[in-house]
């Protein structure tokens, strides 16, 4: 079957420009962020779409036969909060889940308001844990 055709993909734009026109203190998070991504994925950041930083691209194939491409993690500055994309979920992590602060989520995304409200160390496990659940599916 035929990529699905996403209407969020991989950009040229800018990472930089992007992270530089957000609020102060929500660029220094954002940029924290990046260094904690980088460290597990070993890739640059890319755009995606207008307001997505990913890491590293994997490809999936649901059920149906439609298959796509995506980002192996990422993350991107909301109005409401940071929403950080972790593609194994959390179903599976109560215990890191419980100690990470505050946060809430969603099937693969975590919601957080500031990085202040977030165990780094813990936010860093999170995270490497996502990219070595995609490992399989990566494309290199």
């Amino acid at each position: 079957m035929a990529k699905a055709e996403l209407k969020t993909t991989e950009t040229t734009a800018s990472v930089d420009a992007f992270i530089a026109k957000q609020p102060a203190d929500i660029a220094a998070d954002c940029r924290a962020i990046m260094g904690l991504m980088r460290k597990a994925t070993g890739e640059d950041p890319k755009l995606w779409g207008a307001s997505i930083v990913g890491y590293g691209r994997y490809a999936y194939t649901y059920d149906t036969g439609r298959e796509g491409e995506w980002m192996i993690t990422g993350f991107s500055p909301r109005k409401a909060n940071l929403t950080l994309y972790i593609m194994m979920g959390f179903e599976e992590e109560a215990a890191l889940m419980e100690k990470l602060g505050k946060h809430t989520t969603g099937k693969s995304c975590l919601y957080i308001k500031k990085l202040s409200d977030v165990d780094l160390r813990v936010l860093e496990s999170l995270i490497v844990k996502g990219v070595r659940a995609m490992e399989k599916q990566r494309i290199k």
